[in-house]
């Protein structure tokens, strides 16, 4: 979602915003801005559009302190008047990623008190509230901790007075942000790639942290105002990762990235002789062995990688799986099991809906939990007890594709060192399933072969508007991920389905005009799949099947087929994945659409 970025330095700060925005460009925005301090007065420059076009407008422009941001619309539409920093009184501007939840009430008081409003957003009132106790005194720390005291949502901020030139404030609950550690300089950010260019040195912020950052030195506070010490890391990503390469877009580069995410993700097991739970934190083998039940909890794609875990682990394991919709889930009555092993997905690890709903499955006694995400020094990661890294690195693209194929793959992992605990996997399972595994990155890389034929496919779907995608069994939800990507970057309508249900309802969409997609595994349901297609091609329908070898589909009149390499067995979902995500990515260069900022979306939502 919103980016900020931030730095007080020796040198003139204003590069240092704008290439920490556009680093931050692939997170989803709408308008950009900035603000520095400059003998002795704030200077802001704001545009709507693109960082490029807030570049151009900040040409000349000067500061050793300031702070920048890119918006995603939450209160109020994309327009100047609402992109940050916003100021108050011409003296303190603030920058701020999340929402306010009782700006309502405090816009009331500080309108009575004086203040004006000239923006329709929710930051605005955190800027005069800033003001209101600086203005009676208070050192700029002191005024924004009071302040942060009346607010009732999530935040993370960035706050500056044109009267302090050698000081900036930050602050952060229930949205990320870290502090960057230079040499006489220092930085803040709401995500690590913006500071790659000057420095790899960073501090993860807690809840409730407030900063206080200075050129040569920064003092943290905690919730209850008391100065604390914070690990500085080194980050292990690195400027070439986030770099575009030879590719046109980071989501081409990032599918082809998939065979060295998977081997990196399963490193530590390809290279061993057996599966034991350690992968998973100290205490994985007590915590496994005391649960009965598991509960995913994810949002999006991260969802339909948990609708595909709970096939292998209720078929492999003989646990009970319940995979829920984070955002909903705790807004609903459920039943509490203490012995249930709560599962969080996330890429990023800061998904606003999924924080909210561990935090409400933990207070209702669930005490086992696991993270399965990207970041490693992520908010969820923190908050569970056990973790599994998936080591995808950075993704840029708004659409997700190797965070997908890994998470699939840690998931699976979890699957085996389940069933091996419970007894339900032999010595040569294990072994057969270790050198899948093991083979999984070159399987990948031989369906990526596919994509000259893909990009011809995908010719066909330029002039079209809907699109059905079919699956059955373990392949369902990998429809459902297809078909999401395909809206995602394309904005072709598209939905998804278990092909047997095409007789209770979809099939009267289905014309000459309705492409339909299906998943064709070489496995036990492929011969109800092809009643299923049938079903299809006598409607008139045209369809694009990617078939395994040996699955006796024929090409034929409105019958495309796409031939996939031999059947992967267990594995086949991520197999299955690749195509589809090359599909959606060359209908998307068809229809000129932005495939890494695709409209309306965000890559980390930090808001529910």
């Amino acid at each position: 979602m919103c980016g900020i970025v931030g730095a007080v330095a020796q040198r003139n700060v204003v590069p240092i915003l704008l290439e920490g925005l556009q680093r931050l460009e692939y997170r989803g925005y709408d308008s950009a801005g900035l603000a520095v301090v400059h003998d002795g007065q704030l200077e802001r420059v704001r545009s709507i559009g693109r960082v490029a076009d807030l570049t151009e407008k900040s040409a000349g422009t000067r500061g050793f302190i300031g702070i920048a941001h890119t918006r995603w619309a939450t209160h109020g539409v994309p327009s100047v008047r609402n992109a940050h920093p916003h100021i108050s009184k011409d003296h303190v501007a603030v920058v701020h990623n999340g929402i306010i939840e009782n700006y309502e009430v405090l816009r009331t008081r500080l309108t009575a008190a004086g203040y004006e409003f000239t923006s329709d957003t929710d930051t605005e009132v955190i800027a005069h509230l800033i003001h209101s106790h600086y203005a009676r005194g208070n050192s700029l720390l002191v005024a924004t901790q009071a302040s942060l005291a009346e607010l009732v949502g999530a935040y993370a901020i960035g706050v500056i007075a044109a009267d302090n030139p050698d000081q900036l404030i930050c602050a952060r609950r229930g949205s990320p942000l870290l502090l960057g550690v230079g040499i006489e300089e220092h930085f803040i950010a709401s995500d690590v790639s913006a500071l790659l260019p000057v420095t790899r040195n960073v501090v993860y912020l807690e809840e409730g942290d407030v900063v206080e950052v200075g050129r040569r030195s920064y003092q943290i506070f905690d919730t209850k105002g008391m100065r604390v010490e914070r690990t500085v890391q080194i980050s292990e990503l690195n400027n070439e990762s986030v770099q575009l390469g030879e590719y046109c877009h980071y989501m081409q580069k990032e599918i082809h990235e998939q065979p060295q995410a998977l081997a990196d993700t399963l490193e530590s097991v390809c290279n061993s002789q057996s599966l034991v739970p350690g992968i998973f934190g100290a205490e994985a083998a007590a915590t496994f062995a005391d649960i009965d039940s598991i509960l995913i909890l994810a949002c999006g794609t991260s969802y339909h990688a948990g609708l595909v875990a709970r096939y292998w682990l209720e078929e492999i394991t003989g646990i009970r799986c319940t995979v829920e919709v984070a955002s909903e889930y705790r807004y609903r009555i459920s039943v509490a099991n203490p012995k249930t092993l709560v599962v969080v997905i996330s890429q990023s690890g800061e998904t606003a809906d999924t924080q909210a709903a561990l935090n409400h499955a933990k207070t209702h006694g669930h005490i086992h939990t696991l993270a399965i995400c990207n970041v490693p020094e992520s908010a969820l990661v923190r908050l569970c007890k056990l973790r599994m890294l998936t080591r995808a690195g950075p993704e840029i693209g708004v659409a997700s594709t190797k965070a997908f194929t890994t998470q699939l793959a840690a998931l699976f992992l979890l699957t085996l060192i389940l069933a091996k605990q419970r007894g339900r996997l032999t010595a040569e399972q294990e072994q057969k399933h270790l050198q899948e595994l093991r083979h999984l990155p070159s399987g990948v890389k031989k369906v990526l072969e596919l994509e000259p034929q893909i990009a011809k496919l995908a010719e066909q779907f330029a002039s079209k508007h809907h699109a059905l995608f079919l699956g059955r069994g373990l392949h369902y939800p990998i429809a459902l991920e297809g078909a999401l990507k395909l809206k995602e970057i394309s904005y072709i309508h598209a939905e998804a389905y278990p092909a047997g249900e095409l007789k209770h309802g979809p099939l009267a969409l289905v014309d000459k005009d309705m492409p339909v997609i299906s998943v064709a595994p070489n496995d036990a349901l492929l011969e109800k799949l092809k009643s299923n297609l049938q079903e299809v091609r006598a409607r008139g329908g045209e369809l694009y099947v990617f078939a395994d070898a040996h699955t006796h589909i024929r090409e034929a009149e409105g019958i495309h087929i796409m031939q996939m390499p031999e059947h992967a067995g267990y594995l086949s979902p991520i197999l299955h994945t690749i195509p589809l995500q090359l599909l959606a990515y060359y209908v998307a260069l068809q229809k000129g659409t932005d495939v890494d900022k695709p409209r309306n979306l965000a890559k980390s939502v930090t808001v529910e």
